[in-house]
């Protein structure tokens, strides 16, 4: 499938109905999910009949182009109930059959008994901003956990030097496989501008 091709399917999807400021509920655009889930595809074969993880997946921008992009079958794992709905509306209008939902908490020890199970793990995580300082590190640890091989994690590009820095801390290898430009629409109510444009790296991290 071409790069325009996927960004034109993910471009039909809902978004959130009514995003949770407390868990930093914001839409990973389309353009963004496909050139991020492209350059996973066709530079490390991440995808194609792999046994893949969204973790935090919200509606299922991610879940749903790896699997348009020929993944096995994708875990899509989210704490809110509210946006697995929409998920599951998503996975109907777009027919596809090989993503399995779950509603968890992904930093709960119990997702441990997946330890090593995972061809990829696909994250956006939280940036860490309201009052929930660390959280996008504790996504990327648990990542790290649970992939047999390797973790793609969406992150501002101002974290660099702190996230190569923890890279090296837990002596995995991890690298910035692509630069993104996120432009972020007002999304709540104390956000002033109309959009801001914010710049992100897609992390490729395994052991």
């Amino acid at each position: 499938m071409k790069l325009k091709t996927l960004e034109g399917h993910l471009g039909t999807l809902s978004g959130f109905s009514k995003p949770k400021i407390e868990l930093e509920q914001y839409e990973t655009p389309a353009h963004i999910a496909a050139v991020a889930l492209y350059t996973m595809q066709t530079h490390y074969e991440a995808l194609e009949n792999k046994l893949v993880l969204d973790a935090g997946c919200g509606p299922g921008m991610l879940s749903i182009g790896a699997s348009l992009l020929g993944a096995g079958v994708v875990v899509a794992m989210d704490i809110d109930d509210g946006a697995l709905e929409v998920l599951q509306e998503n996975v109907e209008d777009m027919e596809i059959s090989c993503i399995d939902p779950i509603q968890c908490d992904f930093l709960n020890s119990k997702v441990c008994r997946w330890e090593n199970y995972f061809d990829s793990v696909l994250m956006n995580p939280p940036f860490g901003t309201k009052n929930n300082a660390g959280v996008d590190l504790k996504f990327l640890r648990m990542g790290l956990d649970l992939s047999c091989d390797s973790v793609y994690s969406l992150h501002k590009s101002s974290t660099r030097s702190h996230i190569q820095k923890k890279v090296k801390e837990w002596e995995v290898k991890g690298s910035v496989i692509a630069e993104l430009r996120y432009n972020l629409p007002a999304t709540y109510k104390f956000h002033k501008q109309q959009s801001r444009d914010i710049a992100v790296d897609l992390w490729r991290i395994h052991h």
